[in-house]
């Protein structure tokens, strides 16, 4: 049974997990992210300039100003994003009652890039500002459904010997993309289609960063000695 030491096991990996790992996120956005972000930025306030000259103060919600309170802000919720996903993956990996090092913590960072990121992007990839997008409560859901079905499917993938049960994990996986993501009436986006796949491909890897630091830091600091029916 999970007991106080597994617990206690899993919040310290997590807050450790949490700030390294949303610390390099930070860096890795501000070379990598941010530039295509705030170019996009640009051609979104311009539109609304054009489109709505004497309504574009009064349509303006509070946001950090750009310098050290926007990158403060950042961190902040990188930390807190990052802590928020260790404690997931910690949590899974004690379920599992596998023992674990750096090699195979690198292996469940994977996988909670593949859930988290990969399979949602495939239906709703990363966007721009100034970018159409379909109602947000739709895509809530989707991406929810599309991050549960995922890790259900590769669990029965990886983990039962059962051939059955390993077919049923590959209708897990496939499932949320049959039924598809929701779209927009018409796919538009005040940015150049170079800075939105310039973008795309940076929050990939930005991303793919995340994940191995979270599942590095498992492999190194969680203390799992034994199985949890031992």
């Amino acid at each position: 049974m999970i007991n106080f030491t597994n617990a206690k096991n899993i919040i310290l990996t997590a807050a450790v997990s949490g700030l390294f790992a949303g610390l390099l996120l930070t860096i890795v956005q501000y070379f990598f992210v941010m530039p295509f972000l705030f170019e996009a930025e640009t051609y979104e306030q311009a539109a609304t300039e054009i489109s709505m000259p004497s309504k574009v103060h009064e349509m303006e919600e509070w946001q950090p100003d750009d310098g050290f309170e926007r990158t403060l802000y950042t961190v902040l919720a990188n930390i807190s994003m990052a802590f928020s996903f260790s404690m997931l993956l910690g949590s899974a990996i004690l379920v599992s009652g596998k023992h674990i090092n750096w090699l195979s913590g690198l292996l469940w960072g994977t996988a909670g890039y593949l859930v988290f990121f990969v399979a949602p992007a495939l239906g709703l990839p990363p966007e721009v500002p100034g970018t159409e997008a379909a109602a947000l409560h739709d895509r809530q859901i989707w991406w929810l459904m599309t991050v549960m079905t995922t890790a259900i499917g590769l669990a029965l993938l990886v983990f039962p010997h059962n051939w059955m049960l390993k077919f049923t994990g590959l209708l897990f996986l496939i499932s949320p993309h049959l039924i598809g993501a929701p779209q927009p009436e018409a796919h538009n986006a005040v940015a150049p289609q170079t800075v939105i796949e310039s973008f795309i491909h940076a929050a990939i890897f930005a991303n793919l960063v995340l994940w191995l630091s979270i599942g590095l830091c498992q492999g190194v600091f969680t203390k799992i000695s034994q199985p949890l029916d031992h």
